[in-house]
């Protein structure tokens, strides 16, 4: 319990990175808003985080390479998504 209360906090923080790395890696312009880049950052954080601890490569020497690129992978899908859903769209 203790390990995914520490993913959820470090995702909150480490979210929005994700979130505008996957805008800038992504080609073309979305259709997305900022507060959704970050939701999507976030989401990505957490789940990426999550895939990495299944894995085992949540917890290296350094810098935790496979688990920021699971993160910015599942970034890239999320805002696509997003975007192609139409994502600056308001209920």
């Amino acid at each position: 319990m203790g390990r995914i209360l520490e993913m959820l906090l470090a995702s909150i923080i480490i979210g929005p990175i994700i979130g505008v790395i996957a805008r800038l890696i992504l080609p073309g312009k979305q259709n997305i808003t900022v507060m959704k880049t970050i939701g999507v950052g976030i989401a990505a954080a957490f789940i990426g985080g999550v895939i990495a601890l299944l894995f085992k490569v949540d917890s290296t020497s350094g810098i935790d390479w496979w688990q920021w690129a699971i993160q910015i992978v599942l970034g890239i899908i999320g805002v696509g998504l997003v975007s192609a859903s139409g994502g600056k769209k308001s209920a």
